[in-house]
C-alpha cells in the first residue's frame, strides 16, 4: 500500500479524492493523509514517515506549496511531490520543477490524469528505494564476502554455475590463533570480538596481497584458498608474513601475545557452491582430501609453526628454508605423513 499525503486548504478536494479513489482505498492500494497547509504537511510527514508521494497546492495559508517543496527537498528527498494547482502558468511550473517537483497537474482536477500521474510517481519512488536497498545490501555484502567471490557472482556464468562445481589445482591454508580461548574466558565479549577482528584484518590483508581468497572464518581460524600460478608459493609467502606480523603485535588484554599455527596443503579439490539450494544457503568453497589434510596439518602444528607435507616440500624446497619434522600421525589418516616446517 502506498501512503499519499494531500496538502491543500480546499476541504472539497479531500471529499472528492476519497470518492474517486474509494475502490483503491478499500483494496488497500492507496492510503491518503490530508493536511491543510505546508506547516501541517510537515507535521503529518513526521507522524507518517512512510509517506511516498505528496500532492500539494501552491496557494495555501501559513506555508505555501513552493516553500513546502523547498523543505521537502532538504528534509525528505525520497518523497516525490506532484503539484496540483490552478496556477498552471509557466513561471510557477518552472519554479516548482526547480524546487524538486516530480510532475504538475492543473485544477480543475482530471482524476484519470491525476491517477496516471500518481502511478508514474509511485513507480519512480519504488525504483529509487529498490536502488538504495540494493546499494545498501551490496555494501553489507562486501563486508562478508571476499572480493573475488563477488566478482564471480557478477559474472554471466554465475547463474548457470550456481550448483555446478569444478576440479581445481589449488592450495589451502588454515591459520589458527593459538590459545585464543584463554583470552575469551578472561575478557568481555566486546573486547574478544574487537581483538579477533584486529587479528583477522591483518591476516586478510596478507592473504589478499598474495591474491588469495578468504574462504571463511571458523571461530578463531581463517581458511584461505590460493589458485593460479605459484599458488603454493604465494600461500607460503602470505602465511610467513601473517606469522611474523601477528607475533610483532603488542600484547593485548592480560598480557596475551598472539601467535599462530598454520597448515598448508596443495592438490586437487572440488570448487563450487556447497549447501542447500532449497533453503538458499550455499557456501562457495573448496572441499576434498587436500583441504582436509591442510586442516589436519594445522591441528598438528605447534605455536608459530607452518607445516606442509612432503609433496609440498618437494615443490618449494628451492624457494623456502624448511626443516624436516618427520612422520606425524594426522587425525583420520591411516598412515603417518612426513611433515616439514617452513622456517622462512
Amino acid at each position: 500500500m502506498t501512503k499519499i499525503l494531500v496538502a491543500d486548504d480546499e476541504a472539497d478536494l479531500e471529499v472528492l479524492i476519497k470518492q474517486k479513489f474509494r475502490q483503491k482505498i478499500r483494496e488497500k492500494k492507496y492510503e491518503f493523509v490530508f493536511a491543510i497547509n505546508g506547516k501541517d504537511a510537515l507535521i503529518k510527514i513526521q507522524q507518517h514517515p512512510d509517506v511516498s508521494v505528496i500532492l500539494l497546492d501552491i496557494n495555501m495559508p501559513e506555508m505555501d506549496g513552493l516553500t513546502l517543496l523547498s523543505r521537502l527537498s532538504e528534509d525528505c528527498p525520497l518523497i516525490k511531490a506532484v503539484m496540483v494547482s490552478a496556477y498552471g502558468d509557466m513561471d510557477n511550473i518552472r519554479t516548482a520543477m526547480n524546487r524538486g517537483a516530480f510532475d504538475f497537474v492543473t485544477k480543475p482536477v482530471n482524476f484519470e490524469d491525476l491517477e496516471l500521474t500518481m502511478e508514474k510517481t509511485i513507480q519512480h519512488v519504488n525504483q529509487i528505494r529498490k536502488t538504495l536497498e540494493a546499494i545498501k545490501e551490496n555494501n553489507i555484502l562486501k563486508m562478508y564476502v571476499d572480493e573475488n567471490v563477488l566478482k564471480f557472482m557478477g559474472s554471466i556464468e554465475y547463474e548457470a554455475s550456481l550448483m555446478a562445481n569444478e576440479t581445481v589445482e589449488a592450495t589451502v591454508a588454515f591459520v589458527d590463533i593459538c590459545s585464543f580461548t584463554s583470552i575469551s574466558e578472561k575478557e568481555t565479549p566486546d573486547v574478544v570480538v574487537s581483538l579477533l577482528n584486529r587479528y583477522f584484518d591483518l591476516m586478510a590483508k596478507e592473504i589478499i596481497a598474495q591474491n588469495g581468497i578468504i574462504d571463511k572464518f571458523i571461530g578463531d581460524c581463517v581458511m584461505a584458498v590460493f589458485k593460479g600460478a605459484y599458488h603454493l608459493d604465494r600461500a607460503i609467502d602470505a602465511c610467513l608474513s601473517i606469522r611474523d606480523k601477528i607475533e610483532a603485535l603488542p600484547a593485548a588484554g592480560d598480557n596475551f601475545s598472539a601467535k599462530v599455527s598454520i597448515g598448508i596443503n596443495s592438490g586437487e579439490m572440488i570448487s563450487g557452491n556447497i549447501g542447500s539450494a532449497t533453503i538458499k544457503r550455499l557456501d562457495y568453497t573448496v572441499i576434498g582430501d587436500a583441504v582436509n589434510t591442510a586442516q589436519r596439518l594445522q591441528s598438528a602444528a605447534g605455536v608459530s609453526q607452518i607445516l606442509i607435507n612432503e609433496a609440498c616440500y618437494e615443490k618449494v624446497k628451492q624457494s623456502f628454508n624448511c626443516r624436516l619434522i618427520g612422520p606425524v600421525k594426522l587425525k583420520n589418516k591411516s598412515q603417518a605423513v612426513v611433515v616439514y616446517e617452513v622456517v622462512n
